[in-house]
């Protein structure tokens, strides 16, 4: 334990809590102040001026990041017939219709994102209770009830990157690994926050972007100076 406290208190060493860091500089000091053995995510959370509680504020979309997340997404794709072959053809990593149904339902979930064709809906709104809590729903919102299922796999595979604002009015995501270099990051968290951006409620008033700020798994938390998270 005081092994731990040691590295801990060694990371967070000359943070300024007060401080809004520029997004180049804070992310240096994420990659400078890692010290584990295993490549931490690189997190963003971003603190909105809306209650999700009315229907008309909520935020909810993906974005695709142009550098990717770095890692190894599990796609599972609910399907039949031939969108079942292009699903596989695509690269899925698990595809059924009800005997992946059936699967889900016993509590077996090997796989990171789902993606349904329309037609298997009328199956899939069965996994609500399963899927919905750890946010895997299928919903043509975000681009995972389609036809298309060739793009959606693909962009699953390649960076695509669902949010969700939570009760207190946070939508966070983890938008690659502290082993990218910081121009790699800095694209993505402004990929990030230009879709959340993009996708401020109707019912949003006043100020809808409160505070922002990024962390790795195991390192500190560092507010960043939101003017700085404009494309340059």
């Amino acid at each position: 334990m005081a092994k731990i406290a040691k590295r801990v208190s060694k990371t967070r060493e000359g943070i300024d809590p007060n401080k809004a860091y520029a997004l180049g500089d804070a992310l240096k000091l994420l990659k400078d102040r890692s010290s584990v053995k295993f490549d931490e995510t690189v997190e963003v959370a971003m603190n909105l001026g809306v209650d999700p509680r009315h229907a008309d504020q909520m935020v909810r979309g993906v974005v695709n990041l142009p550098n990717g997340t770095g890692r190894t997404v599990r796609v599972a794709v609910f399907a039949r017939g031939d969108k079942a072959e292009e699903a596989k053809a695509a690269g899925a990593d698990i595809v059924g219709a009800e005997d992946l149904v059936d699967i889900v339902q016993k509590g077996t979930i090997d796989f990171d994102r789902c993606i349904a064709t329309p037609d298997m809906m009328p199956l899939v709104g069965r996994l609500g209770k399963v899927l919905g809590p750890r946010g895997m729903m299928p919903n043509p919102k975000v681009g995972t009830v389609t036809t298309d299922v060739t793009a959606a796999v693909k962009a699953s595979k390649g960076g695509a990157v669902e949010f969700r604002v939570e009760k207190a009015g946070i939508v966070h995501g983890g938008v690659g690994k502290i082993s990218f270099d910081v121009k790699a990051l800095e694209e993505n968290v402004r990929a990030f926050a230009d879709a959340v951006n993009k996708a401020k409620p109707a019912g949003a008033k006043g100020n809808y972007v409160k505070k922002v700020s990024v962390t790795s798994t195991m390192g500190p938390g560092l507010k960043l100076d939101v003017s700085t998270l404009a494309a340059s």
